[in-house]
């Protein structure tokens, strides 16, 4: 077709031109360019040529504004999915989660994968043979109204708006990395990118910028660990050389843990911690006591005339010291659960092939625990599974292939693509994690390389590093490290030279702009296309409601930019908590929707309300954070002992449960919809 071999061009001259650009940067590098220079010019470069795409693909045509014509090929689509997939949770998180949760992590990798599954089975061919827009528009078809349509568009806004502050997160963090730039600024830089697509040419413009960057970003993924398989091993495969990688890992970790070293490092975060938790027994006297210290001791410095640098020491800790008893209260319990965390053996990961905590054949405690680590795996597998097959932006992408046969390749696709990073993200995190047990560790604090330091001052919670037992060497209980940030540093970590972290950096920020696209879009286009025209202004023109479109994705990047500079918790929390309420509120809908036809309006609507009550409770009732912003004192109430990242295992179970009593319950479905269940659960591929 004319068409597929045109793009076939485009974007092998695309993909040969960033290859160039590398190259180019590289030997620049060589000749002195300084490294901020570089990751400035990785920003604008990449930044601009997706700016480009939208300008170029701008249109104000409805079809091609929310579906891109409905004229995306099979392949360019499951592409153009796969990025938008793979946002800043699965190119900076996955590996940062199985560098610090072990074989737990792995849940991620099954969970995402086995919900790709479930859409290419059960939801994107019906989807497609349905047409339309939007997720809400099926709802409001399938359901009789406009009162499902009403809850799938307020779901939708909420999940997607909860997973597009986790990439404006993402964008903030690589941005300030690769400028050097304050991290709301590197935000607001990086939203600019996002709304440049978007903004001008919506669904047809976003689908092509994805398409190039999802080759940035899976360049930028392999090549910094094909070259650190090398150095370890001299294989070019590293998912070959994984499980040799392992094994050193493993035996490193014995080492580790019986090192003398790390016993006192344990030792003396025990004591901290119980320094604190004695301060909470008494806080007013504990802050006079150190209030009246703090004072004495720097009085006594500038009396002696005392160094500078001590005597600004002194009064900067002064200043820290709570100045009431709330602020201690907070500030005494974060810490005593901060040094509780680091006061275990290798800085609190558990071992990296260990199954599940605890032991199945130990005592009562042990097998309690290899129980419950054992449940939360299967059930935050089940739950990003069905999230996977509920997410709004994803769903959508079955309208723009061509046809029922092209949606289903379009998710085979998109499977091959996600794969070459997901098989990678494994190995990855057990290579940069041999790298920093056998080099970091050891390392004179004098000579650690400059990389720790740069990190640290973008957000010393994501890495830092105390000589807790003033030895001057560090150990691995004295460096604290985010999963945020295990892929973004691997190339200074493999010690590469700085244009592959520019690289990497360029890859996470192409991951975080084009999920954000989607979603954005998403949100806009249910506010204009399901809430205006289709419930207040049917006669609106197409130039409105694109217009309208337009002026939402605005409002709402800037919105969810306000809310992503807070840093209110971790990337993958935001996008667990975004599967959470997915999966809740639409895959029961979905799924009985095309496959049971009994399923009426009343049932839908009790459903979807039920799944995200539900889920919503659990989470704000047992995640610290928004325990915190709900100012909820009652005891943490797990149910049977699941974590608040998997709420959506019970809102999923109370969706399924409540659509088939109430539908059993309530009047059947009228016949226009059950019409509808015919004619998409039986369409002719063509």
């Amino acid at each position: 077709m004319p068409f597929q071999r045109q793009l076939h061009r485009i974007y092998l001259w695309y993909t040969a031109g960033f290859v160039a650009f590398v190259l180019l940067l590289a030997l620049l590098e060589r000749f002195g360019m300084p490294k901020r220079w570089i990751g400035v010019t990785f920003l604008l470069c990449t930044v601009g040529v997706y700016a480009g795409i939208g300008i170029i693909c701008r249109t104000t045509d409805a079809a091609e504004y929310y579906v891109a014509g409905r004229r995306v090929p099979a392949l360019y689509n499951g592409m153009a999915i796969a990025a938008d997939w793979m946002s800043a949770a699965s190119f900076i998180g996955l590996a940062g989660t199985l560098y610090l949760q072990g074989y737990a992590g792995l849940a991620f990798i099954i969970g995402w994968t086995g919900g790709y599954c479930l859409v290419a089975l059960l939801i994107a061919p019906y989807l497609r043979k349905f047409g339309q827009y939007t997720i809400p528009d099926f709802l409001g078809a399938r359901y009789d109204g406009n009162l499902p349509r009403f809850i799938g568009l307020a779901a939708a806004i909420l999940c997607s708006f909860i997973y597009v502050v986790a990439q404006i997160y993402g964008v903030g963090l690589i941005t300030t990395r690769l400028t050097g730039v304050d991290f709301v600024i590197g935000i607001f830089l990086g939203l600019g990118g996002i709304l440049v697509c978007s903004f001008l040419g919506g669904m047809r413009a976003v689908t092509w910028t994805q398409v190039a960057q999802y080759i940035v970003l899976i360049i930028a993924y392999l090549v910094p660990v094909v070259w650190l398989s090398v150095k370890q091993t001299g294989v070019p495969l590293p998912q070959f050389v994984y499980g040799s990688q392992l094994d050193k890992v493993s035996q490193r970790e014995r080492q580790l843990m019986a090192d003398p070293k790390e016993i006192e490092v344990i030792g003396l975060f025990k004591a901290s911690a119980e320094a604190y938790a004695n301060k909470l027994k008494n806080i007013p006297q504990s802050l006079t006591q150190d209030r009246q210290a703090g004072e004495r001791l720097a009085a006594q410095l500038k009396a002696e005339n005392a160094p500078l640098r001590e005597i600004q020491t002194a009064d900067r800790a002064l200043a820290a010291i709570p100045k009431n008893e709330a602020a201690a209260r907070e500030a005494w319990t974060r810490a005593v659960a901060d040094y509780e965390a680091r006061a275990k053996p290798l800085a609190g990961m558990p071992p990296h092939s260990q199954q599940f905590a605890g032991d199945p054949h130990g005592d009562a405690g042990e097998r309690r625990a290899y129980d419950d680590s054992r449940r939360n795996f299967l059930a935050l597998v089940f739950c990003l599974m069905v999230g996977t097959a509920g997410l709004p932006h994803l769903l959508v992408r079955c309208y723009t292939a061509p046809s029922v046969k092209q949606a289903r390749e379009s998710v085979a696709w998109s499977l091959l693509f996600i794969f070459l990073l997901y098989v990678t993200a494994p190995a990855l995190a057990v290579l940069v994690k041999f790298e920093v047990f056998n080099v970091l560790v050891g390392t004179p604090f004098d000579h650690l390389p400059a990389w720790i330091s740069n990190w640290a001052r973008v957000d010393p919670s994501l890495l830092s590093v105390v000589d807790i037992n003033h030895d001057g060497i560090l150990q691995l209980g004295e460096m604290r490290i985010g999963g945020d940030i295990v892929v973004l540093a691997t190339p200074e970590i493999a010690g590469l030279p700085y244009v592959v972290s520019g690289m990497v950096a360029a890859g996470g920020l192409a991951a975080a702009l084009s999920t954000a696209d989607g979603l954005l879009l998403t949100i806009a286009n249910a506010l204009s296309h399901d809430l205006y025209y289709k419930m207040i202004d049917n006669d609106a023109s197409t130039a409105q409601r694109v217009t309208i479109s337009k002026v939402m994705l605005l409002a709402v990047a800037l919105a969810a930019a306000a809310v992503a500079a807070q840093k209110p918790v971790d990337i993958l929390f935001l996008v667990s908590a975004a599967f959470s309420f997915a999966a809740s509120a639409f895959f029961p809908a979905l799924l009985l929707g095309v496959f049971w036809r009994r399923a009426n309006r009343w049932g839908a609507v009790a459903g979807m309300l039920a799944g995200l009550g539900v889920a919503g409770y659990y989470m704000a009732r047992n995640e610290p954070w928004l325990r915190g912003v709900f100012a909820i004192a009652q005891p943490v109430d797990l149910w049977f002992g699941i974590q608040p990242i998997s709420a959506g295992l019970f809102g999923v179970g109370v969706g399924l449960v409540v659509i088939v009593i109430v539908s059993w319950l309530t009047p059947a479905a009228s016949p226009a919809s059950r019409d509808l269940v015919q004619y998409i659960r039986y369409p002719k591929v063509d």
